[in-house]
């Protein structure tokens, strides 16, 4: 054979390995609505930037007529590519061929990605469609997710890994993505979950569908399992690649900046009026973050879990910040279980990858009863405590309104190592506000007041006048200055120009005991 004709015999083979399980199967997957593993990377990385890696592998199983069921590339489209010119490593697998269940071999592919992107410092992106391990290669498989699951672990916190769910993603699958940095799901076409509909009826007697037990909006808004829930994979492509903006590389790199259009010194005099007269009505921090960032433009993660917190991606003078505010609109803006981790997963995040924290606090304190008590909010509190404390990359806290007790405390305080702590004239930090404080120290004096509403009121009023104002916590250097709040953005961004050369060093240990 010719040199001509082996140049022809390897085009056949790529034309053959890009066609997968063929075009019945590709053209069954797009009456889903769903895109090919090769449509995927197409629309997600830079044009013609992506290279290619193991075309030709093939399963090596014999079992169960596995050997006249051989299709190049097995299963998972691997390789690296660019997104707006910067380097990363994919994987995609692909329904087509064998419903994309994973083999010896798939996971052998996945596994040199992941090693390279570990060797080079550079994002890998998974994108699971996949019907689970392939159950005629029994052990093998399962070997193969340890193997995979073993480099995200070692992965995590040095390269950011992010994880779109196109379709199934069952049994043991599911833990890569759970290890990952973000995961996104589509609704309607995707799900997640350990055990499936049919065995829950065997085990529990529970009548269940797939997207009752595992789908987007369950996971985005009761397990909290995923970060992000879309409409279509188009829109879910176009998330990864804005996400993928406010990431750095690596752990060694900075996080991002691009070239800001918005003036650092703009005045905001609509955030001089924002908070309400009576404290206990709510107002919208979407408002007050969307009046203090680069443009408005904020990325919130996990939007749907916990709205009593929000978290997301935000750029301040053009540099990439990970924000971090109560949300008085939604259960008075009081932490519990599930805001605390929600928020203490991200602060973990933005430290790991060298993204400021600007935290903008309004928090009455956590939310009481047996539910939360019984479920551990001791534990899930400390979390985030844990978290602002054990991060060293530059923080920035402002203090609207409330700011009491506990939450006061997990909310990036100065004694947490809090760079920069901002308050607003309104805010009001202590202990506890002035109902519950003035009824314990004034409580003998009241009742025997001549009217004691009368009494109650005027204690309420003495003991708002001493401690429920920024300027007793500023005496003590707990606050480094009172700001008026349309100014926020320069004042903000001036602190944050000024952390830049932060340098600040954990003590040596093999790992932390974060409270799990």
């Amino acid at each position: 054979m010719g040199q001509l004709e082996k140049v022809k015999e390897l085009m056949e083979l790529r034309a053959k390995a890009r066609l997968g399980g063929g075009e019945k199967r590709i053209e069954a997957q797009h009456a889903k609505g769903k895109y090919t593993a090769r449509e995927r990377i197409a629309l997600l990385l830079d044009e013609g930037s992506f290279e290619e890696f193991d075309m030709f592998v093939e399963h090596r199983s014999t079992n169960f007529g596995m050997d006249k069921q051989k299709f190049l590339g097995d299963g998972v489209v691997t390789g690296c590519g660019t997104i707006e010119g910067r380097l990363v490593y994919i994987f995609a697998q692909d329904f087509t061929v064998i419903g994309g269940s994973l083999s010896e071999t798939m996971a052998l592919k996945i596994c040199k990605v992941m090693d390279m992107a570990m060797k080079v410092g550079a994002p890998v992106i998974g994108i699971n469609d996949s019907g689970g391990a392939r159950i005629q290669e029994g052990v093998n498989a399962l070997a193969g997710y340890a193997e995979i699951f073993q480099r995200n672990i070692l992965a995590s916190g040095v390269i950011p890994q992010i994880s779109g769910i196109f379709g199934p993603c069952a049994g043991g699958a599911v833990y890569s993505p759970a290890l990952t940095d973000f995961t996104l799901m589509t609704e309607g076409t995707s799900y997640m979950f350990l055990t499936g509909p049919k065995v829950v009826k065997t085990v529990t007697g529970e009548d269940v569908t797939q997207e009752e037990l595992g789908g987007a909006s369950v996971h985005t808004t009761k397990s909290g399992v995923a970060h992000f829930s879309v409409s279509n994979e188009d829109d879910g492509i176009s998330l990864i690649r804005q996400l993928y903006s406010f990431l750095p590389q690596n752990n060694m790199e900075e996080a991002p900046r691009r070239e800001c259009t918005d003036p650092v010194a703009r005045m905001e005099d609509s955030l001089n009026d924002i908070i309400p007269d009576n404290p206990n009505k709510p107002y919208d921090m979407f408002e007050v973050i969307g009046a203090v960032v680069d443009n408005g433009e904020f990325l919130e993660v996990h939007g749907n879990y916990a709205k009593n917190i929000i978290i997301g991606f935000a750029r301040m003078n053009g540099q990439s910040v990970g924000v971090v505010a109560n949300q008085p609109k939604y259960l008075a803006g009081v932490l519990d279980i599930n805001a605390s981790r929600k928020a203490a997963r991200f602060v973990r995040f933005c430290d790991a990858f060298n993204i400021p924290l600007v935290t903008l606090v309004d928090v009455p304190g956590f939310l009481p009863g047996t539910g939360q008590e019984y479920g551990g909010v001791i534990t899930h509190g400390a979390k985030l405590l844990y978290a602002y404390g054990e991060a060293t990359v530059p923080k920035v806290t402002v203090t609207l309104r409330k700011s009491y007790g506990g939450s006061h405390i997990v909310m990036s305080c100065k004694q947490l190592r809090g760079d920069i702590n901002y308050a607003w004239p309104t805010a009001e930090i202590a202990v506890m506000g002035a109902d519950g404080a003035a009824e314990v120290l004034y409580a003998k004096e009241i009742k025997d007041a001549a009217n004691p509403a009368e009494a109650l009121a005027a204690k309420k009023e003495e003991y708002n006048k001493l401690f429920c104002n920024p300027f007793n916590a500023a005496r003590y250097g707990y606050i480094d200055d009172v700001i008026e709040p349309r100014n926020t953005r320069f004042r903000v961004i001036r602190a944050l120009e000024q952390l830049r050369t932060k340098k600040q060093v954990n003590p040596s240990k093999k790992h932390d005991n974060l409270p799990l």
